[in-house]
């Protein structure tokens, strides 16, 4: 009489066992809770530690650039005492072969002429290689379009700040220039006005006997043979120079002594 009553207790499923309770369950919430709510600070701290990296490779990136840019500078500023002093004997070569030669066509021939003769040179070696590539692209049946168009497409305009530094530069040199004639020829100094005027009368003679075009001849030639020879005898070319710098200072002494209200110059001078 009381069977029914249990048997779909017996028949039913037995209830499911309780996990027990994990000690590290508190330890790993507190962990959840503390990450989730310093996430944001922790991530402005990754951003602010990537945009500070950022800067500096930037920073570090423009000073290799402006580190190159002024070993290049330094590089171009050597290049004409590299060229006087032969370190490079065929640019060096090249440079004085063509110079002379420009200036041996100018002592020849007249301004207008050399120039002209030189871009009609330059004229026929552009065209006759413009016809020759079109030819060949013609008989390949190639696409590979002007020869030139590197070059079109190079922009060889100044730009202004380049400009406005030459400007500067030699507006400093032009003004220093005009300083010094106006203190000569208005002889703030009579010594060295004295000097200028013996230069004028000796360059009278030369004048005379050379043109310009040949004075820039012969300097031309000093300009790359004096370098390598000094460069060789330097000592005893020092020595020669000493003695003559002493004569000639012991000769403007004894000349300023005898000039009459000459104002002596100080050892600083």
């Amino acid at each position: 009489m009381f069977f029914p009553p249990l048997l779909p207790l017996l028949h039913s499923d037995p209830p499911a066992r309780l996990a027990p309770p994990s000690p590290l369950a508190p330890l790993r919430s507190d962990v959840a809770v503390k990450f989730g709510s310093n996430s944001g600070f922790l991530g402005g701290e990754i951003r602010e530690k990537m945009d500070s990296m950022t800067q500096s490779a930037q920073i570090s990136s423009s000073q290799g650039f402006a580190d190159g840019q002024n070993s290049a500078a330094k590089e171009s500023k050597l290049s004409v005492k590299d060229l006087i002093h032969w370190r490079d004997p065929k640019k060096s070569g090249v440079v004085f072969g063509l110079s002379l030669l420009m200036l041996l066509s100018l002592a020849a021939f007249s301004v207008i002429s050399v120039a002209s003769y030189l871009l009609l040179a330059l004229l026929i070696v552009t065209i006759s290689f413009r016809i020759y590539k079109s030819v060949l692209q013609a008989v390949q049946k190639s696409n590979d379009g002007h020869p030139f168009k590197m070059l079109i497409n190079k922009d060889v305009s100044i730009p202004p700040e380049t400009f406005r530094k030459h400007v500067d530069a030699s507006l400093t040199y032009i003004n220093r220039g005009l300083k010094q004639m106006s203190r000569l020829f208005l002889v703030e100094d009579l010594v060295d006005s004295l000097k200028l005027a013996v230069v004028m009368w000796l360059l009278t003679y030369v004048g005379a006997v050379f043109n310009g075009i040949t004075l820039l001849i012969l300097a031309d030639i000093l300009l790359f043979a004096v370098p390598p020879v000094y460069e060789k005898n330097k000592t005893q070319i020092d020595q020669y120079i000493d003695v003559v710098r002493t004569q000639v200072n012991a000769t403007v002494a004894k000349l300023q002594e005898k000039l009459p209200g000459a104002v002596k110059r100080s050892k600083t001078e």
